[in-house]
């Protein structure tokens, strides 16, 4: 007969906890609210598109042949939820009918990052200054396209930093550095 109330207790101790979970999640109170919107948020976390991401270029550039230069490129998550990236852009410089594909930085590791609304991230172009009017040793280059891992478009910007050395006919003397946390 004892076994009766211990068993009594045990589902009643039971249907509580049970109530008590719903009205956490499905409450009007603020931390029923933030569950929900922190797992929702993480359900929206994709890859990066590029027409979600604004862009903004800022350059040491190079002064002279023979120097080092650096383009940074900062993006910024303009849709209304997460995005993640990891890994190295894909970027290519164009100049005249040549395009060269950047090497990623050999040191470099990369980070997983996921980008709340407004957060951002940025690489950075290293590059070797060429000499101006030789185009065995440096490329005039007019275009810098790019693309984020795991994103289908590209996008671009104007070179405008001078002619980049070439290491050999196919190579240019540039690589490009792994995404980045900006603004810590």
């Amino acid at each position: 007969m004892r076994a009766r109330p211990i068993a009594v207790s045990a589902l009643a101790a039971l249907v509580a906890t049970l109530a008590l979970t719903a009205c956490d999640d499905e409450g009007s109170g603020a931390k029923g609210n933030k569950k929900a919107d922190s797992s929702s948020s993480a359900a929206r976390s994709t890859a990066c598109e590029a027409d979600q991401v604004g862009q903004e270029v800022a350059a040491s550039e190079a002064p002279a042949a023979g120097d080092t230069g650096s383009v940074s490129v900062t993006l910024t998550n303009r849709s209304d939820g997460d995005c993640t990236l990891e890994g190295f852009p894909r970027v290519d410089l164009t100049a005249g009918g040549t395009t060269w594909s950047l090497a990623q930085e050999e040191s470099a590791k990369p980070e997983k990052l996921t980008l709340k609304p407004d957060e951002t991230t940025a690489f950075t172009i290293t590059y070797v200054r060429g000499p101006a009017g030789d185009p065995t040793k440096g490329a005039a280059v007019k275009t810098v396209k790019f693309g984020l891992p795991g994103a289908g478009a590209d996008l671009s910007f104007p070179w405008k930093y001078g002619e980049v050395a070439l290491r050999s006919e196919s190579e240019p003397d540039a690589s490009v550095g792994p995404l980045q946390r900006a603004g810590d």
